[in-house]
């Protein structure tokens, strides 16, 4: 496993590292789907402890995945090596009692909370888990002045900010000061690491590293859908509404994954490489942080982990998807 420092920070963390969404199982946020079916809580336990043993090193986490479930599954699975690991984890979209979940109080009272249930007396990142700080940004000094006073406490060691946007980012960055910004990433939507974009040069002129979710676009570069059959996912799944798991979307990216399967292979582990090496291809790229379920896809997903795409073969995926 190869390992990077994210930005100016002393984090070394594992190119490949993971993401725990999917530890939350089964929930919904403001009447809305927004967890994962088919998380046996045994099997997540088992794949955490397999990445441990081969050399992950950083898990993401956030309050809201599974209100707390998530980042108290995650403390048991780590159990003695829990202060080892680089432990990250957001705040921001649940809000509990509070007007807004960027209240700075809320923001205290969450990381107290985030910190018993992931068993530490520190976070190591923390972020804002999006770019939303109320109505003409009425939260925004107040809560990025909350962050510096946990980070001052020794409550977290370094800041995050998680947005969906490129103008939140433009916007957000000079503010937060954040040490590590987060997103999505990969082969279908590369839109915050693609070089020479403002985000980009953002980032290069601040030293911040960005860690990149979904480099698997949640299995859709795995092949594991198909437009003859289009899946059904239950109440409380994210994906239930998610129009990339439609006949439509799947029937135009399947042409595109069989030129893929062509030049690297058609194993789950060589698309799997293929992915989360192309994300990992970008300068500005700290590590990627798939989701997972168990200890299969964490195999699957180390089992090439030192084998990086070529200049030509970057070229040639991005030819395929830019047409």
């Amino acid at each position: 496993m190869k390992y990077r420092r994210l930005g100016s920070t002393d984090l070394e963390v594992s190119e490949i590292s993971l993401g725990c969404w999917t530890l939350g199982g089964l929930n919904w946020h403001n009447g809305q789907p927004s967890g994962w079916a088919d998380v046996d809580e045994d099997d997540a336990v088992e794949a955490i402890r397999y990445a441990l043993d081969h050399g992950v090193n950083h898990f993401d986490n956030a309050d809201v995945y599974g209100n707390g479930k998530a980042e108290q599954l995650l403390a048991r699975a780590l159990g003695d090596r829990n202060n080892k690991a680089v432990v990250a984890t957001k705040v921001g979209w649940f809000s509990g009692t509070a007007a807004h979940a960027y209240e700075p109080l809320h923001i205290r009272h969450q990381c107290e909370q985030s910190l018993i249930n992931l068993r530490r007396d520190h976070i190591d990142l923390y972020y804002f888990h999006h770019g939303d700080f109320g109505v003409n940004d009425r939260y925004l000094d107040e809560a990025a002045a909350m962050m510096l006073k946990l980070k001052e406490e020794g409550k977290i060691r370094y800041i995050g900010l998680s947005a969906y946007s490129s103008r939140d980012f433009l916007k957000l960055i000079p503010s937060v000061r954040p040490d590590v910004v987060q997103s999505w990433a990969n082969i279908l939507d590369d839109q915050f690491i693609r070089e020479n974009m403002p985000v980009t040069r953002l980032m290069r002129e601040h030293h911040i590293s960005f860690v990149a979710f979904s480099p698997l676009a949640q299995g859709l570069l795995l092949d594991r859908y198909s437009s003859k059959a289009p899946p059904v996912f239950p109440e409380g799944d994210h994906r239930r509404t998610d129009k990339r798991f439609s006949q439509a979307y799947l029937s135009r990216l399947e042409p595109k994954m069989e030129k893929l399967k062509e030049r690297f292979g058609r194993g789950a582990d060589d698309l799997s490489r293929v992915a989360l090496q192309y994300v990992l291809s970008h300068d500005t790229v700290g590590c990627v942080i798939p989701g997972f379920r168990n200890k299969a896809q964490v195999e699957q997903n180390l089992a090439q982990a030192d084998k990086p795409l070529s200049g030509e073969d970057i070229r040639y995926i991005q030819d395929i998807f830019n047409a």
